[in-house]
């Protein structure tokens, strides 16, 4: 069956840098376009990243541009997100989606996520 599962979250002071990945199995994931979406306590979800199914385009939220970068390895199944100069603000709980229908699809499977906390 179809599973993505993340890895890498953990607790960061701001300004420090992690790499999220999320490591998938039980579909061609060379066809789906993956993306990084993140909820924080008490806020709506927000999607941060998006990389297409052949790596070869991938967008960005405002709020990281020019500080996360997303990639894949479609030899290795997995999508990364590197997080440089965390803020507060990024404090979230982030899933990976796989998305059949590409990087605007609104529909997708989703991983269990994982916890990423800034604190001083």
């Amino acid at each position: 069956q179809l599973q993505l599962v993340e890895s890498g979250g953990g607790l960061v002071q701001p300004g420090g840098s992690l790499r999220l990945s999320c490591a998938a199995s039980g579909f061609t994931f060379s066809s789906y376009a993956m993306s990084w979406v993140r909820q924080a306590p008490g806020k709506e979800r927000e999607g941060v990243s998006c990389i297409s199914s052949s790596g070869g385009s991938t967008n960005y939220a405002d709020s990281v541009k020019d500080r996360f970068t997303i990639s894949r390895d479609n030899a290795k199944n997995t999508v990364y997100l590197q997080m440089n100069s965390l803020k507060f603000e990024d404090t979230a709980v982030y899933y990976c989606v796989a998305k059949r229908g590409g990087c605007t699809s609104r529909s997708g499977y989703w991983g269990q996520g994982t916890q990423v906390t800034v604190s001083s």
